[in-house]
């Protein structure tokens, strides 16, 4: 990458360059929407990827571990000068960061072209590297409360290898990487969940002159934490467990106690802070559904898996990254008619593909889901592209 795309004439970092949820979030919107486009191409004409992966399978891996990354990347690098009052990660070091997460995904789709431990190498190079840059940033600005963040990273990077030593044929158990990828996604939404939702949600009901506000963190949010760790980390390891089924349902009950005392009904009126209630609540639904399906076999696993991928992380990155690109180009908090259509479209498109799992996988509903989710977060790129491109208003 040439200085002159990194830097003005001035040696400045260009605006998308300056921080990192810039460059990030507008290429987990970009390619969130082409690979579920790239997906259902392959699973409606039998188009096939030079990838070892099979299409399924690259689909789950493409949507755990370069969509969600990216945002997660975006998210961290942003919240973290916050944190520690360090200067953020800019200029060349985050156009670096991008090209390695960029040549991540190029080498998983063009692997079957090149060696496995190449691609396998290159594409891991990210999750390591960023884990990495979080954890120096931290320590740096001695931030000991934020050291258990770069945790899911390295998770996330684990389970990346695992799937690729599962492809190589080691010995791994089916399934293994993929659901603990997820596993760690959905206990780093439950944390920063419980940071983010209940403060925003009182800051505006402050403002709007409301008595009622959230509860405090307090036991009741560590015991619903707890339960939903331990739950999502038994199933990644024992998916066919029954009591990690039963303690998937005591978190699902847990967590929505927890969810009902952050007040969300009260904030109807902004969808900018609904969509993160209704994204929370989907982590709750997923939760119950992946239990109930470890208890009995009238509720698919299928079901839980896209309540909570489809619903609660598409719902949360949306919520998290339209609320941080607002606040961090100097627009208002609040969200637009576009705004709102594009959380309405990631909803529906998570109820169809529940739907369409628990009806056994009716091709149409699973061709409308995709369509919903493809139109969000292709409407994100176009309304928030500009923005992310532009300096701050």
């Amino acid at each position: 990458m040439a200085m002159s795309d990194v830097e003005n004439a001035r040696g400045r970092p260009l605006a998308i360059w300056t921080i990192g949820f810039r460059p990030f979030f507008l290429m987990a919107g970009i390619w969130s929407a082409a690979a579920l486009a790239g997906w259902i191409a392959m699973l409606t004409t039998g188009l096939t990827l030079p990838s070892r992966f099979d299409p399924l399978t690259w689909h789950i891996h493409e949507m755990l571990f370069g969509f969600v990354l990216a945002a997660i990347a975006g998210f961290l690098l942003t919240a973290i000068p916050n944190w520690t009052g360090r200067a953020p990660i800019s200029g060349r070091p985050l156009a670096a960061l991008a090209a390695l997460w960029l040549t991540g995904r190029l080498a998983c789709l063009m692997s079957a072209s090149i060696p496995l431990w190449l691609a396998a190498a290159t594409d891991l190079a990210f999750p390591f590297v960023l884990c990495a840059v979080v954890a120096r940033e931290i320590i740096a600005g001695r931030n000991w409360r934020n050291m258990p963040m770069p945790v899911p990273i390295a998770v996330l990077g684990l389970a990346d290898l695992l799937m690729y030593l599962e492809l190589a044929g080691f010995s791994v158990p089916a399934g293994l990487g993929w659901r603990l990828g997820l596993a760690a996604i959905i206990v780093l939404i439950s944390v920063v969940g419980g940071r983010i939702i209940p403060v925003f949600t009182r800051n505006w009901l402050v403002k709007q002159g409301a008595a009622n506000l959230p509860a405090a963190h307090g036991r009741v949010d560590n015991v619903a934490l707890g339960a939903l760790h331990a739950g999502m980390i038994g199933w990644a390891l024992f998916p066919a467990l029954s009591p990690v089924g039963g303690l998937l349902l005591l978190a699902a009950a847990l967590n929505l106690w927890r969810l009902v005392r952050w007040r969300g009904i009260a904030t109807s009126a902004e969808p900018l802070l609904t969509v993160l209630h209704v994204g929370y609540l989907w982590v709750i639904v997923g939760a119950a559904l992946l239990g109930a399906s470890m208890l009995t076999a009238h509720v698919p696993e299928a079901a839980a898996i896209h309540a909570l991928t489809a619903g609660a992380i598409g719902t949360m990155v949306l919520g998290v990254m339209t609320r941080v690109s607002l606040g961090h180009t100097g627009r208002a908090l609040a969200a637009d008619r576009t705004t709102a259509l594009i959380y309405l479209l990631v909803i529906l498109a998570a109820v169809a593909r529940v739907a369409a799992a628990a009806s056994g996988s009716l091709p149409m509903l699973i061709e409308i889901s995709a369509a919903l989710w493809i139109a969000s977060f292709g409407l994100f790129a176009l309304r928030y592209g500009p923005m992310l491109l532009a300096p701050r208003v």
